[in-house]
């Protein structure tokens, strides 16, 4: 800590050393033509005497992450994004006065550089300054002596240094952006309409979740951040819009963990006149167009492993996946005792108070989620767990449901949507009892959404999908905490 006062004291005396010379050290507005990346994609392999022939002019601007002085001249590397491109400073061409200013320059400054681009004597690609402009005066060094930032909490912890430090970095957030862009487009070239739902609702509902609560002082009420927006978009089905998706954020006052966090992104859609099945084939259809935009391919390698997203993928039912992957007996599943014994023997820690749907629950996590590697459809969820799902004609203990697992984790939910509001009361019902039984999770009965259901929605089928989760499969990423920007962790002592 003492080194870091030193080094911050000794930038504030060069600080003032600027202003001294009549610069401001915390400059204004300047007017950048050109990016390091672009400047390199288009000349970066032009041999030295094309460029001393075309002199192409150019201006950058960007933090200085490298510097080497030479008496009257000095070498720096310019850090533009996640590129970087050398700059050559020459007191001769630059002058005196503006020369003055390397003097003052630490690793982290910003400046802006007008010039020429050539090959130096050793064939790198550089920048000529011909003008030197000083933009903002770096107070912090930079970490590790600049060859990267590898400590995961503070990389998290201070995403702007991790940026600077690491700029691999830049690459997963700018395939966060074009990964959100593509399933956009996808959805509105499907004829979907994006619309924006409440992020404070009454009544907390559409997952089975704990909420995060807050209280509006001018309406005199609790508030409670949203788990998901399904109510809301559903009651847009009610109101005639007939295709509906929204990307934003949801939150889970739950854990933290490489695939948790408690603000997170989603993608929730909703079509009516349809049933899951045809999400399915749509869910396929959306995943190779974020392949093939991704990775011009419909294989990905994750985490050591062949993923292949052509379809058609797997259909394996709930039931069936559980019973075949441990070889149980049927019994497993119709017999609470037969289910508690089995998780036993398992070795799967259950609680007394759970119920069959609860026990079969923790035996399908701990024993087969593992293994859904390849992207997996799991169908036909019990009615306890699927609390605004559709019952399976053929099976009314059952639902129209699926969830998709893709490397070992869920990755979305979707199900034909229940439109009986009778129905739908009584498992409201049955989740307001389990409520005031302790479980935090279970729905509370939304009146307003029962009226709606009670105006009329046609058959509906939605799906939900957990974008976060999505960029880790596409970037390669094992943490949730990779590819957000701001993940939430424990106040710094």
């Amino acid at each position: 800590m003492d080194e870091l006062n030193d080094q911050r004291q000794q930038r504030i005396k060069k600080l003032e050393g600027l202003r001294g010379m009549g610069v401001h050290p915390y400059g204004a507005r300047f007017v950048v033509t050109d990016r390091a990346g672009e400047l390199i994609r288009l000349h970066g392999r032009k041999a030295k005497d094309v460029l001393a022939r075309e002199q192409v002019r150019c201006t950058i601007a960007g933090r200085i992450v490298a510097l080497r002085r030479f008496g009257k001249a000095a070498f720096g590397l310019l850090q533009d994004g996640a590129d970087r491109l050398q700059v050559y400073l020459k007191k001769d061409i630059l002058g005196e006065q503006r020369y003055r200013i390397c003097e003052e320059l630490d690793l982290g400054d910003w400046i802006g550089v007008s010039g020429i681009l050539f090959r130096t004597k050793t064939d790198e690609f550089t920048v000529e300054a011909r003008e030197l402009t000083f933009l903002s005066k770096a107070l912090r060094p930079l970490p590790e002596k600049w060859h990267g930032l590898t400590d995961v909490e503070t990389r998290y912890r201070q995403r702007y240094v991790d940026l600077i430090a690491n700029p691999a970095i830049h690459e997963i957030f700018v395939s966060r952006s074009r990964i959100i862009t593509t399933i956009r487009a996808f959805l509105i070239e499907k004829g979907f309409l994006e619309v924006e739902t409440p992020m404070m609702q009454p009544i907390p509902g559409g997952a089975a979740a704990r909420p995060f609560v807050t209280h509006h002082n001018a309406l005199g009420t609790d508030l409670y951040l949203r788990v998901a927006p399904e109510l809301y978009l559903k009651r847009l089905i009610v109101g005639g819009f007939p295709r509906v998706f929204e990307i934003n954020r949801n939150f889970r006052n739950e854990g933290i963990s490489t695939i948790h966090n408690p603000e997170f992104t989603m993608l929730e859609f909703y079509v009516a006149f349809a049933d899951y099945t045809d999400l399915i084939a749509l869910t396929e259809e959306l995943f190779v167009r974020i392949a093939r935009e991704m990775l011009n391919s419909t294989t990905l390698e994750y985490q050591g492993q062949q993923i292949e997203f052509a379809p058609p993928w797997r259909r394996w039912s709930y039931l069936d996946a559980i019973l075949e992957v441990n070889r149980l007996d049927k019994a497993v599943v119709r017999d609470r005792q037969a289910a508690l014994d089995a998780a036993r023997r398992l070795k799967v820690e259950v609680d007394r108070e759970d119920t069959l749907a609860g026990i079969l629950t923790k035996i399908f996590e701990e024993t087969v989620e593992p293994k859904l590697v390849q992207p997996t459809f799991i169908t036909d969820y019990p009615i306890e767990v699927s609390p605004l799902a559709r019952r399976k004609e053929s099976d009314p203990a059952l639902t129209d449901r699926f969830e998709l697992y893709i490397a070992g984790r869920e990755i979305a939910n979707a199900f034909s949507e229940l439109n009986d509001p009778l129905d739908q009361r009584q498992r409201f019902e049955a989740q307001v009892a389990r409520r005031r039984g302790g479980d935090e999770e279970a729905h509370d009965l939304d009146e307003d959404f029962l009226r709606a259901l009670e105006y009329g929605m046609p058959p509906t089928a939605g799906e939900g999908i957990g974008i976060d989760r999505v960029v880790m499969l596409f970037t390669n990423q094992a943490s949730i905490r990779d590819v957000i920007l701001f993940p939430q962790l424990r106040p710094e002592k």
